[in-house]
């Protein structure tokens, strides 16, 4: 009977070093920003670090569970501005610092739109942010006030992610820009052949769609908390 080589059952008993929680996270969030958080498996995710998707699924378990750390990393890396800003100021300032990370990031505000945050990561960030609107006078409105600034930016945020999956409507508004019986179509149709016209007009109308939704958000729980006041 011919003995076989021996297979070693472990990467330590490879002479490989072990792989470690770090490590995983580290190339999740990697894919995330060169392929967008919805475009890796667990598979390619294993490729990268040298593994095969047990390892994977032992240190960490299923996709959703990487997810989970991937988002709380990306969480962690959006900058909290200081609580001495007034409460406008904080959330405008808030909002753009999360545009800045998100946007590097494709899938995360999508995720963070439908779902919230980690609550771990992001606990002491929500605290402050409920906290400066219960100061300024909403009261028991201050959570739904949160709620609805930081969702509505993830929302336009998860808008740029991925211009390109789906079919675009935006040739049928062209034909309109003749139209003076439907004016608003016109602008529409004129709106639309000028940010055709090249990638930087298009990525500059999704900056001004953000700042205006943020903007007016702000604009009408100014208004509202006048009537609380009031």
């Amino acid at each position: 009977m011919v003995d076989l080589p021996h297979r070693p059952r472990s990467r330590n008993g490879a002479g490989l070093p072990a792989i470690t929680v770090e490590q995983i996270v580290d190339s999740a969030v990697r894919l995330t920003a060169e392929r967008g958080l919805e475009n890796w498996t667990l598979r390619q995710l294993a490729a990268e670090i040298g593994a095969s998707p047990a390892v994977v699924y032992h240190h960490v378990g299923d996709r959703e569970a990487v997810v989970a750390l991937v988002l709380e990393r990306v969480i962690l890396e959006v900058e909290t501005p200081p609580e001495t800003l007034p409460w406008r100021e904080w959330f405008s300032t808030m909002l753009d610092n999360h545009r800045r990370v998100l946007r590097s990031y494709p899938g995360t505000a999508y995720r963070l739109a439908m779902y919230g945050p980690p609550v771990e990561a992001a606990a002491v960030t929500i605290d402050l942010g409920v906290r400066l609107l219960q100061e300024a006078g909403f009261g028991a409105e201050s959570v739904l006030a949160y709620n609805v600034l930081m969702s509505t930016a993830c929302q336009y945020i998860a808008m740029q992610d991925n211009p390109g999956r789906g079919r675009s409507n935006s040739p049928f508004y062209l034909p309109y820009r003749e139209r003076e019986d439907l004016p608003g179509m016109a602008a529409v149709g004129h709106l639309v052949a000028r940010l055709s016209s090249s990638p930087e007009a298009l990525a500059g109308f999704h900056d001004e769609v953000f700042r205006y939704a943020t903007e007016r958000c702000l604009d009408g729980l100014e208004r509202r908390l006048a009537e609380l006041a009031g």
